[in-house]
């Protein structure tokens, strides 16, 4: 049984220069992708982007909800059917708090790998949560308990052939991790690198009885903003995490081995496999910005705006009203600008005022542009039924 910090260690890998090199690619390839579009349009597809993050995270977790459900429960629109409700539910309250997280960093004195931000991650995800949620089943005894927002576990627990530390002893570990993992006082590459290891070691500790995976993944976001990584949501690692969760799995389990051998660290846990899993963790990092980027590439996605709206224009696309062909034209715009006048539309389209009038009307009711009020310029949104059109693949297809 672990009762120690220090049998927590190595906390941070040593001489893997090819973590190094990894994370300044993570870097550079990350900022490159961020000046891809401009302000306002990368705030559009951030925000598409979280709801990808909530849907792959819960994924993880075996919780499958389908985005055009995450984008109704936004508006509050739920579903009649109780589960599929606790699932929209579920994914909103995720959305909600990666927001909410952002806007907390702002606050330069917060210590984002501190026991107690850690502790409000979990109490501000599952206290809103549905009671079906928070019920957690002990498979050995058949005991059922509620989890307590924002509590430490009571109790010992053993995930898969991992024996987590005691649960007296979660303060001190906690404690321990809010020290090693402070992003503000690691310089360098080495801060993403930490971030990595941090993942890693927070699941090890599993200091709730419910709900570790989902609160490793929004620290990892936390910390990403944190750092920061410019560019971070405009791709994320929950995705990569997903598509290959076997991998993720595996890779968790490399970092819990103990130390075999003088030439595996000095630690009580394997440096090599701590090391083996910042590797998989940031070549899942790399492999995200490669995706996005392909995404991003600004032909490539003029071209999928133009396709969509020739689909539209003829009647391909179920339930949906078909576009004038020039509707393109103020979607390029929005991207392009970040934002137009709405007295404009008549000069983007070469249309008659009154026609651009009714085609611009038609994609801000479509929620394919958007506005802060109903007289103020417009901008491109991204709403659910587009995505697979604009952003193949960003979600499964089914």
């Amino acid at each position: 049984m672990y009762d120690h910090p220090s049998q927590m260690n190595p906390l941070l890998p040593t001489g893997a220069h090819e973590l190094a090199d990894l994370a300044v690619d993570v870097i550079r390839r990350s900022a490159m992708l961020g000046g891809r579009l401009h302000p306002v349009s990368r705030k559009s597809v951030t925000a598409v982007l979280r709801i990808m993050n909530s849907y792959y995270s819960n994924l993880i977790e075996g919780h499958k909800t389908h985005p055009a459900d995450i984008e109704r429960a936004m508006k509050n629109e739920y579903s009649n059917e109780p589960a599929k409700r606790a699932l929209q539910i579920e994914s909103q309250i995720h959305i909600e708090l990666q927001e909410a997280i952002e806007a907390k960093l702002e606050d330069k004195k917060l210590c984002v790998s501190s026991p107690e931000f850690i502790q409000s991650i979990h109490r501000r995800f599952y206290e809103r949560l549905p009671t079906e949620f928070r019920t957690v089943r002990n498979e050995d005894t058949g005991e059922e308990h509620e989890v307590i927002p924002g509590r430490l576990r009571q109790h010992e627990v053993q995930v898969g052939k991992h024996i987590a530390p005691a649960y007296r002893a979660l303060p001190a570990f906690l404690k321990r991790f809010g020290e090693a993992y402070d992003i503000d006082k690691i310089h360098g590459d080495k801060k993403i690198i930490a971030v990595a290891a941090s993942h890693h070691r927070l699941g090890w500790i599993h200091p709730f009885s419910d709900g570790n995976g989902r609160v490793m993944r929004l620290l990892t976001d936390a910390f990403m903003h944190r750092i920061p990584i410019h560019g971070y949501g405009l791709w994320t690692v929950s995705r990569g995490l997903a598509r290959h969760r076997d991998d993720y799995m595996a890779a968790l389990t490399w970092g819990d081995a103990p130390r075999q051998g003088d030439l595996n660290g000095r630690g009580n846990l394997s440096l090599r496999g701590l090391t083996r899993f910042c590797r998989f963790f940031l070549e899942t990092c790399l492999d995200q910005i490669d995706f996005m980027d392909s995404l991003l590439q600004l032909d490539g996605l003029l071209d999928r705006l133009r396709g969509y709206v020739e689909l539209r224009r003829q009647k391909l696309i179920p339930n949906k009203k078909p576009l004038k062909s020039e509707a393109a034209y103020l979607l390029e715009e929005a991207l392009l600008r970040g934002q137009f006048l709405r007295g404009e539309a008549s000069r983007i389209t070469g249309l008659p005022e009154r026609t651009a009038r009714l085609v611009l009307g038609e994609l801000v009711k479509d929620d394919l542009l958007s506005s802060d009020t109903p007289k103020s310029a417009v901008y491109l949104a991204i709403p659910a039924h587009v995505a697979s059109y604009w952003f193949p693949n960003l979600f499964p297809e089914s």
